[in-house]
């Protein structure tokens, strides 16, 4: 009998360098498959769209998931998976175009030389005249204030420090991971205001969730040395736009360089906005959607979850001979020993068995010895507090 095969339907083009990665033999994939099982998007907005039961996973092939409705989707069950870090080369390179866009003026001269007109000699007295109006100044002894400290503020702090600035960060969740990496030159803030008060030049990135949502606010901007420069190339709706160009137009800052141009400050004199290319290079595409494949066959395959953030990491190696039980339930007081119970009465053994939490939720693999009984993932899916249950 042929097994059937996952289906996975694309709401955006993904690189094929990932889409390569599911094996012909065992996924349909593309943007026209019906009842999917999981889907895979890029920027395609979730939240007004409806999601089919049958989809048992999600994944965005990009680090923020403020277009999917994760909330929604962690009540049926259903893990959302991103693709943390694996932009982060092409954001930090950006932020540091972002450093020297601003330190050296580069947009405003660029776009004063493309005004130039007449023979090489009065382009030559033209620039004379007027390359003054684009005085900038020079990193090396100016302060960077880094918020946030995963896996593109660590790069960007580091390469600061190569390029002569001094650094100060504040992340009060550093993982131990990007603690590692980060350079011992790096100094830790004790608080957000401390690092708006020293820094020269403020650059964002934290993801955007309610507690940031605002971030950078009159109070905060107020705090700031006069002529400070922000760069923001996180998410539009972390900066207070309206306050920005209030401190712009007021003199208290120097400068706003960012990723998301609106119509209050893409033709404003004292900012620069790009067209969101933090994440468009061939090279974060082609890695964002690798990861996001191979978390989502992970889970379909084998129900691991890792890089997800709605759920537990619950990477469990197979037990050879068994097969694996899946169940997502809430984490409430003797679920594994139902569990376990309920397999035993069936005279089934246990080979091995994880259980992970993550505040309410929680993920249970269970390894078992001979097939999966039918029965025994019916019994399961009807404990009360569980989600879901399947066997692979």
């Amino acid at each position: 009998m042929t097994e059937a095969k996952f289906r996975i339907q694309t709401l955006n083009a993904i690189s094929g360098a990932g889409l390569s990665r599911f094996p012909d033999e065992r996924y349909e994939v593309g943007g026209g498959v019906e009842n999917p099982d999981a889907l895979l998007v890029r920027s395609a907005r979730l939240h007004d769209t409806p999601i089919p039961q049958s989809v048992m996973a999600v994944a965005r092939a990009g680090a923020g998931t403020n277009n999917i409705p994760v909330s929604a989707l962690t009540e049926r069950g259903v893990p959302v998976f991103n693709t943390p870090g694996a932009n982060a080369n092409a954001v930090k390179e950006l932020v540091l175009a972002g450093l020297f866009i601003a330190s050296r003026n580069l947009i405003p001269a660029a776009r004063f030389a493309h005004t130039l007109e007449g023979d090489d000699e009065a382009i030559a007295s033209a620039v004379e005249a007027g390359k003054k109006r684009f005085v900038g100044f020079e990193l090396p002894g100016r302060t960077l204030g880094i918020l946030g400290l995963g896996a593109v503020g660590v790069q960007v702090a580091n390469a600061a420090l190569g390029l002569g600035l001094k650094v100060i960060g504040y992340d009060p969740a550093i993982s131990v991971e990007h603690a590692w990496h980060l350079s011992a030159d790096v100094k830790r803030a004790t608080s957000i205001e401390e690092v708006f008060k020293k820094a020269d030049i403020l650059t964002i990135h934290v993801p955007l969730i309610e507690a940031t949502r605002g971030l950078v606010s009159t109070q905060r901007i107020a705090l700031m040395k006069d002529r400070a420069v922000i760069l923001n190339f996180a998410r539009a709706e972390i900066v207070d736009t309206e306050a920005i160009v209030a401190a712009l137009d007021e003199g208290e800052l120097g400068g706003y360089v960012c990723d998301f141009p609106s119509t209050l400050v893409h033709k404003h004199r004292k900012c620069i906005s790009l067209p969101h290319l933090g994440a468009s290079t061939k090279e974060a595409e082609r890695n964002c959607a690798i990861m996001a494949v191979d978390s989502l066959r992970g889970f379909l395959e084998d129900g691991q979850v890792h890089n997800s953030v709605n759920f537990p990491e619950a990477v469990m190696a197979r037990e050879p001979g068994t097969h694996r039980l899946l169940i997502v339930n809430r984490n409430v007081p003797n679920m594994v020993g139902q569990v376990s119970t309920l397999v035993a009465q069936h005279g089934q053994n246990i080979a091995n068995l994880l259980n992970k939490s993550r505040g309410e939720l929680a993920v249970t693999l269970v390894d078992v010895e001979g097939e999966i009984l039918p029965e025994v993932v019916t019994e399961l899916r009807a404990i009360d507090g569980v989600i879901s249950a399947r066997g692979i």
